[in-house]
């Protein structure tokens, strides 16, 4: 088994994304995985062009120099792809887009039709099982949606079966670990890991970790209050150079 997961965020090993990726694939080694993580922020991946000379002039191969032919190499032989991404805009982050642009080079220029009568493409090679994970600052889960529903088109579009979406509201708090509220999301992490352990192990989620995975870190009054203040304070130490760091 082996779990490839794509890191999307800007931020890259410092970003939440990446707190919730360790927690997933610490899971997942130790139910026996080999894991491999990509960090498109330290990748050069250039715009797809749809010039489509991987199809018609050199047959699975993407003809623009740069870092995608490495990428594809360490996650081709991969049973599950992980796709990781903050928030941003109601979407997927730019990067993680502009990769999934240039799987272009894994499809069939032949389309065909699926079973709800709706044409996709055919890929040429047996595409691994997906898993999508994703945060944001919002407080609520249907800020996903688009996510979600994006995934789901992904997916069929490439013949991809989906085993597992966690989504994290309240996401700013992933890098928490003092008081009540550390103690809460150290609980989220290692519900995290169990879900790579099962992702691992099964391929599938069980529903009682996916109800652990759903649970919000504090409720939403508290949240939206905190942020506020937190804002506040960084303008306010802007306003007042004294206040400045």
């Amino acid at each position: 088994m082996k779990i490839a997961v794509i890191n999307g965020s800007h931020r890259g090993r410092n970003g939440n994304t990446n707190i919730m990726v360790s927690a997933f694939l610490k899971g997942a080694k130790e139910a026996g995985a080999d894991t491999v993580t990509v960090f498109l922020a330290e990748k050069e991946i250039k715009y797809c062009t749809a010039c489509k000379a991987c199809w018609f002039k050199t047959p699975g191969k993407c003809v623009i120099k740069d870092d995608m032919a490495e990428i594809m190499s360490l996650i081709e032989d991969a049973d599950v792809r992980a796709l990781a991404t903050p928030l941003y805009f109601d979407n997927i982050s730019s990067l993680l887009k502009t990769f999934i642009d240039r799987l272009m080079v894994t499809a069939s220029p032949y389309w065909g039709k699926d079973s709800e009568g709706e044409c996709r493409h055919l890929t040429t090679k047996v595409a691994p099982q997906l898993v999508m994970m994703a945060n944001c600052g919002f407080p609520e889960k249907s800020q996903f949606q688009v996510i979600s529903h994006w995934l789901k088109r992904h997916a069929r579009n490439l013949n991809v079966q989906i085993i597992g979406e966690i989504y994290v509201s309240q996401g700013s708090l992933l890098s928490v670990r003092e008081n009540e509220v550390g103690i809460v999301v150290s609980n989220y992490l290692k519900a995290l890991e169990t879900a790579g352990r099962e992702i691992a192990a099964n391929r599938k989620l069980t529903a009682k970790t996916m109800e652990l995975l759903e649970q919000k870190f504090i409720p939403d009054e508290v949240y939206i209050r905190e942020v506020k203040k937190y804002v506040d304070s960084i303008l306010v130490k802007q306003d007042d150079p004294s206040l400045r760091a």
